[in-house]
């Protein structure tokens, strides 16, 4: 296996990826265009364009047979759609829904519980720029086969999403998780603001999506670690995460990160607890396996430069005999080139670094951990990983 692996190039074109990218971020109109994930309408003929989440699709409409309903250029046998609600809103969702569904709002939109208070002229922008980034965090989600149920359908295991301001007794909000439910300062959308608490948190990053990714991690950590056979392991490779949450969040922001904490987590913030350094991985993994599954879709590649990264070894993962650990690997090294050579495009044009952050042997374990329960609860993360 490992004799295998050193063969493999870990190139961009790499050797995990199949015919095409499993959840592509650029897709054709019906006239040759080229559509992104954000398009509603195409650019080139005007065609009306919709969001299918259970195919990861993008596809020019056409009129259906009854007022409002859409056909897909890209498959007509898929059956009549309906454009989300929110599409002439704020919000500008560009997803669709079955017509047999009785919602008007689709999968993505019916997950926020509380919107912005929209007589606030500024959240119009706030609440798009919140939207947007939760749409591609659950298109991500539903990719890896992972169970995405409003809390209106199932309260107690259900997931939800509150964006909220100052309330009327002048109390800010509190970005976090409880219990299925996110919560999010919406100033957090306005860019000034987001940076200044960056600087005075001491993050090298701090964006919607992170946020998202972050969160969302703790709901699955309930969903799929608690009481579960996979409890021990993480225990094992995470810490205990009985350790009083309060106490360490306590010691993190009176003392910071323990000294030497770049050698074991993705970020000082991991360090604080279990539970975070769960989050904290589980959202790196994400932003790892969208931005590589996005270079593979435009076919980006590094082979022709010359880097000299030393390359992760199998026995770097959780489980270095796992049939896919090869093929993982190649993944995990591939990003690390895509990461640098982004980094340096971001450095060309003045900009902070694209991804600042330095992943050390530990983190690869525990990155690996979080595919296999990904892929043993969804069955779809292993996809992008197929070696040709």
């Amino acid at each position: 296996m490992y004799r295998f692996f050193e063969q493999l190039s870990s190139r961009i074109a790499a050797p995990f990826k199949g015919e095409s990218s499993r959840n592509s971020k650029v897709w054709s109109c019906r006239c040759g265009q080229s559509l992104f994930f954000r398009n509603s309408q195409c650019l080139a003929c005007s065609a009306a364009l919709g969001y299918q989440p259970e195919q990861s699709r993008l596809s020019s409409l056409q009129p259906g047979e009854r007022p409002d309903t859409w056909l897909l250029d890209a498959d007509p046998e898929a059956g009549a759609f309906r454009r989300c609600a929110n599409l002439d809103s704020p919000a500008a969702c560009n997803w669709l829904l079955p017509v047999s569904h009785h919602e008007t709002l689709c999968m993505a939109c019916s997950l926020s519980r509380t919107i912005p208070d929209l007589s606030i002229t500024d959240n119009h922008e706030r609440w798009r720029k919140v939207e947007t980034a939760k749409r591609r965090l659950v298109a991500q989600l539903v990719s890896l086969g992972l169970p995405v149920i409003p809390k209106r359908v199932d309260e107690e295991a259900g997931l939800a999403f509150d964006f909220i301001g100052v309330d009327l007794e002048g109390k800010l909000p509190t970005t976090g998780h409880a219990n299925g439910l996110i919560t999010l300062d919406i100033k957090e959308a306005d860019d000034a603001h987001r940076e200044q608490v960056r600087v005075q948190m001491r993050e090298p990053y701090r964006t919607l999506l992170g946020h998202f990714r972050h969160e969302v991690g703790h709901y699955y950590w309930d969903r799929l670690i608690a009481n579960s056979h996979w409890l021990e392991p993480f225990r094992g490779l995470f810490g205990d995460e009985r350790a009083s949450y309060a106490d360490a969040l306590e010691r993190h922001y009176e003392q910071g990160a323990p000294l030497g904490w770049q050698q074991h987590y993705v970020s000082a913030y991991a360090a604080m607890h279990p539970w975070e350094d769960w989050a904290e991985t589980w959202a790196h993994y994400l932003h790892m396996m969208d931005a590589v599954d996005t270079a593979l879709g435009f076919g980006m590649s590094a082979r022709e430069w010359d880097f000299d990264y030393q390359p992760f070894a199998l026995d770097t993962l959780y489980d270095p005999l796992h049939p896919g650990g090869a093929a993982f690997l190649s993944f995990v090294n591939a990003w690390i080139e895509l990461a640098g050579m982004l980094n340096e495009l971001s450095r060309s044009m003045g900009q902070p670094d694209f991804y600042p952050f330095v992943l050390p042997p530990a983190v690869i374990a525990r990155l690996h951990f979080i595919h296999l329960v990904i892929q043993q609860e969804g069955g779809r993360a292993d996809e992008v990983l197929q070696v040709q």
